[in-house]
């Protein structure tokens, strides 16, 4: 079967800005947040203070995948000039968003410089309390003045607009915002990140929520589904159970495959993250084709 991971990342190093400040590598792919906290970021074998795209082809050549589309937050930090150097390296491989804060004083020069100079065709704005703009901003409303600024530029320029709200029962998961604004912009393609995050308790909430959201230009890519249901280790049932009601309510043609390696790989395998899917018999061969590849080659590489 053909894969497309639809959700991964590349740092030249970890320069994150958090809800506990700056995030900064310290080695042997541990993180340091500015509380003192430090973590495992990525498994020390993807690298030591960031992660090459090599790093991610040679997940991706063990595990069958033939490309990935590289996002950004500000978990890892902006990776703009990095995430354009790795798909002009690899432009058979790999497909990658810019980001960048609508806040900025100067944010029209910078979206010049980004999708005008160096072409991108997607934009991704993480909204989440925890890493996001809203980590370190006052809050930011997704059917705003300023986030309307940012979605009349992207139909503008033609862009897919990637969307990573945060997890339930927070100030950044805006459900009424984002029905909202995926009408006003119906010539967008919308892309809403973790199939919005639910944790193992929010199998109602995602429901009501997927029912808001099942809109011709609207889709999900369900990276860190799995991790985002802790404890719960694969087969990961509550995960399974998400992708069933999801299957239900929106279709499986709507669902992209994606794993937001490398953080993910820290907790378990590549091979689990695509096999719980698999082995959940939620799909048929033709349904898992989509999910797994055509419904991203679609939207990221037509």
């Amino acid at each position: 079967m053909k894969i497309i991971d639809a959700h991964a990342h590349v740092a030249q190093y970890i320069s994150g800005f958090t809800s506990r400040g700056e995030l900064r590598a310290v080695g042997g792919g541990k993180a340091q947040y500015s509380t003192g906290e430090i973590f495992q970021m990525f498994p020390a074998e993807m690298g030591d203070i960031g992660v090459t795209p090599e790093s991610l082809l040679k997940i991706m050549d063990e595990n069958s995948v033939e490309k990935a589309v590289l996002l950004q937050g500000n978990w890892l930090g902006f990776q703009n000039e990095y995430t354009y150097q790795a798909v002009e390296k690899y432009p058979q491989r790999f497909v990658g968003a810019a980001t960048y804060d609508p806040y900025c004083v100067k944010s029209d020069e910078i979206r010049r410089h980004l999708f005008e100079e160096l072409g991108f065709k997607i934009v991704k704005f993480e909204l989440s309390n925890g890493s996001g703009l809203m980590a370190n901003h006052s809050h930011v409303y997704l059917n705003g003045a300023v986030m309307n600024a940012c979605y009349a530029h992207a139909r503008e320029m033609g862009l897919t607009v990637v969307l990573d709200i945060g997890r339930p029962n927070n100030p950044c998961w805006q459900i009424d915002a984002v029905a909202a604004v995926t009408e006003k912009y119906p010539e967008i393609n919308f892309v809403i990140c973790h199939l919005l995050a639910p944790q193992k308790s929010d199998t109602e909430l995602l429901k009501r929520a997927l029912d808001m959201l099942a809109k011709p230009n609207v889709y999900f890519d369900i990276a860190a589904l799995a991790a985002n249901q802790k404890p719960e280790v694969f087969p990961y049932p509550t995960a399974v159970q998400h992708l069933k009601n999801a299957k239900s309510i929106v279709g499986a043609d709507k669902l992209m495959f994606g794993t937001d390696m490398p953080s993910t790989l820290s907790r378990d395998s590549y091979k689990h993250l695509y096999e719980y899917i698999i082995d959940g018999k939620i799909f048929s061969e033709e349904e898992l084709q989509n999910v797994f590849y055509n419904t991203a080659n679609k939207i990221y590489f037509s």
